[in-house]
């Protein structure tokens, strides 16, 4: 008996009559539909008619249930991979299944569809051609400080995804260590209470002190200018000369006249590089 295929799904991230011809097709005739909430997909397969059996591989039971759906494939049947909204493995669960699959030599077929980072980068108004997507960042305050600081050079567009309960304050992290750059924040995207905010960090913020925060939360912000990156190689070069004996008022003093920049802006950005680190 030969092997099944495993495909992977893309699902719509909100209206449901974003799912592609393709999709619906494949959905309906594979054998088994793997998903990460079976109530969740639920909706969309019913909405569409299809009723195929389900296998729920949800993040806690991924490894197990990856298990058993490599051995449906192999005695025959077709798998199709399908998260809550989205593409499998992309911020969400999938990619042990999907590199179980590979490990086993199994076939797989992607059957593309709407993603968030794409539908938000599109509406963004913010450079296009490059872009860095990061997903979600770490859900510990210093952690998560300590990786925008690693990202504060970056020159391409950053997109983030944040959950409703962490948008405020991540959003005060990237205020904090990026500086007053411009975003574009979009929530509920392709739903009833889709939402869009551009504007300087400042002022998204201050817009969701006075909003109901609720839903998933797509983040495009620009990237570091000339100026930032300037700021940023200096700062290494402080931290060096105080690691060889000199003080901090110093060290600042000899980097800031050879970069060219402001002794009181690179002191405050040193004080608050070792605040995070």
């Amino acid at each position: 008996m030969s092997q099944g295929r495993l495909y992977i799904v893309a699902t719509p991230i909100g209206n449901l009559e974003d799912i592609t011809l393709r999709a619906i097709e494949t959905l309906k005739k594979v054998d088994y539909i793997a998903c990460e909430d079976t109530e969740h997909s639920l909706k969309l397969l019913n909405h569409y008619e299809i009723k195929k059996p389900l296998i729920s591989y949800w993040s806690e039971k991924e490894k197990v249930r990856a298990e058993e759906i490599i051995e449906k494939i192999r005695s025959g049947h077709s798998v199709a991979l399908i998260t809550d909204a989205g593409t499998p493995g992309i911020s969400d669960p999938g990619a042990v299944v999907i590199g179980r699959a590979i490990e086993e030599g199994i076939e797989l077929i992607p059957i593309p569809g709407v993603t968030a980072l794409i539908t938000a980068l599109s509406i963004s108004g913010l450079p296009t051609e490059e872009f860095t997507f990061i997903g979600f960042l770490p859900v510990k305050q210093s952690q998560r400080k300590k990786k925008l600081l690693e990202l504060s050079i970056e020159k391409r567009t950053l997109v983030f995804y944040e959950a409703p309960h962490r948008i405020l304050q991540t959003l005060e992290d990237m205020l904090d260590v990026f500086g007053d750059r411009v975003c574009c924040v979009a929530r509920e995207l392709t739903k009833m209470f889709e939402e869009v905010l551009r504007g300087r960090l400042s002022e998204v913020i201050e817009t969701l002190e006075n909003s109901k925060i609720a839903g998933e939360y797509v983040i495009v912000i620009e990237g570091a200018h000339e100026t930032t990156q300037s700021f940023e190689e200096a700062l290494i070069e402080v931290k060096d000369l105080m690691k060889k004996g000199k003080g901090r008022k110093e060290a600042v003093r000899i980097v800031a006249e050879l970069y060219g920049l402001s002794k009181k802006e690179l002191y405050e950005k040193s004080l608050k590089m070792d605040e995070i680190q």
